[in-house]
């Protein structure tokens, strides 16, 4: 190798060295941990762009009646109607079956409007009927537009779930919508939005401490209902004035929770799949911390509260199976007792069959012992015999974590009142 090839090699190794001294020394610049260098990003813009499908998802206003498109006057039924896009959807499982049954064994039809707001009405003895089609029904007063969501037997056992009585359907389904039916719907609809920010702003300037979530109009325009939330009582007679005078509709205020303001709104839960309140929850029970604690969850209210701010519905899911099976574990004040000292309770888990214990005098390990071994030291306990230890039973051995204790004004914030 000559002499001008090895200093060329020498240059760029010492090159590479400066390059990276360079970078070590940008990259302690540039160190986002240091206090000092925190402030010119505190302003820094870390929004995503909204995406082309979120868009569309956003500008759809009929996305909340089942349709994934705007609908077409020209046609009755929209073939665009599809049960999935909409809160509480139903699936009709007999449709697949290979059986011949006629709509009218079942006089009654099921009517989608916005969101979960849905009716039944009785079908005329003249016409022909089928889901997704747009149809003019009954309303106080005039007539309102809405669009079938489920037909034939499958009605009966829909009523059952939600317990109404066939005796007490009376409201009747008048026809399909005509041509001028629809385009009236549709200017409607799109006024919603507007409406909503306009009562919202109207609110504001007269102090009412309420929130406006949604706005539903009539299908013919002479009337619209306010969906509001508030804290306490609301004397809202000025508003109304107000809403009639500017809209020239009828108006109807319809106070909801902040579960149902969920509901309406939609969205994800921490678990990935889509809020039950938005799909199929419809009966809210009130939830308290006792559900956590019997749970043996952690009492942090960031986790166990969901988007609307109160707890999870989900933590009465499993409250009663957790209950019941609790009656089969000891009686958290029973200490078991040992020669090397006595066991305190600390925490089960009932899907193992397994009780956590500690040492009276040193809360530093926890002993996982299975129930059937916790029962056979109570039997030696109650005839005055005491194992060496707890260890020898124990199926994991392990350092006890630190608790984490949160302001009850939290927790109280989030139960329901």
């Amino acid at each position: 190798m000559s002499e001008n090839q090895e200093n060329i090699i020498e240059n760029n190794q010492e090159n590479n060295k400066e390059t990276k001294e360079k970078k070590k020394f940008q990259e302690v610049e540039t160190d986002h941990t240091q206090v000092e260098n925190l402030d010119e990003y505190l302003n820094m813009d870390i929004r995503v762009g909204v995406s082309k499908e979120a868009e569309k998802i956003s500008a759809n206003p009929y996305l909340s009646r089942g349709l994934s498109n705007f609908p077409n006057p020209e046609k009755v039924n929209c073939n665009d109607y599809h049960q999935q896009a909409c809160k509480l959807s139903s699936y009709d499982w007999m449709s697949d079956l290979d059986i011949t049954t006629d709509y009218l064994e079942c006089p009654i039809a099921e009517v989608r409007f916005k969101n979960s707001h849905k009716d039944f009405f009785l079908l005329p003895k003249e016409g022909a009927f089928h889901v997704g089609d747009i149809v003019a029904v009954e309303a106080s007063p005039g007539h309102d537009i809405g669009i079938i969501s489920m037909l034939g037997k499958n009605v009966y056992r829909q009523m059952k779930h939600k317990r109404v009585n066939p005796d007490d359907v009376k409201k009747k389904l008048y026809r399909t919508a005509r041509y001028n039916d629809i385009e009236k719907w549709i200017s409607t609809v799109n006024q919603e939005h507007t409406t909503m920010l306009s009562s919202r702003y109207i609110a504001w300037d007269l102090g009412l401490k309420m929130k406006v979530n949604d706005v539903e109009y009539q299908g013919d325009g002479t009337k619209a209902i306010f969906y509001y939330s508030a804290e306490d009582r609301v004397d809202f007679r000025e508003l109304i004035k107000i809403l009639a005078e500017q809209f020239r509709i009828r108006i109807e205020m319809r106070q909801i929770g902040v579960r149902q303001e969920a509901g309406r709104l939609g969205g994800i839960g921490t678990c990935g799949r889509e809020l039950c309140c938005s799909s199929w929850l419809t009966n809210f029970q009130s939830v308290s911390t006792t559900a956590a604690r019997t749970q043996q969850l952690s009492l942090n209210p960031q986790k166990l509260a969901g988007q609307c701010g109160k707890l999870k519905c989900c933590l009465n899911f499993e409250q009663a199976t957790y209950a019941e099976e609790i009656k089969k574990f000891p009686d958290p004040k029973l200490r078991l007792l040992s020669k090397k000292g006595k066991g305190v309770y600390n925490k089960i888990d009932i899907f193992k069959k397994i009780v956590w214990y500690t040492y009276a005098g040193d809360n530093s390990t926890m002993f996982a012992i299975p129930l059937d071994k916790v029962n056979e030291i109570i039997e030696m306990n109650k005839k005055n015999q005491m194992p060496d230890d707890l260890e020898s039973f124990a199926v994991v051995n392990q350092k006890k974590e630190e608790e984490v204790s949160y302001s009850l004004d939290e927790l109280k914030n989030i139960e329901d009142k």
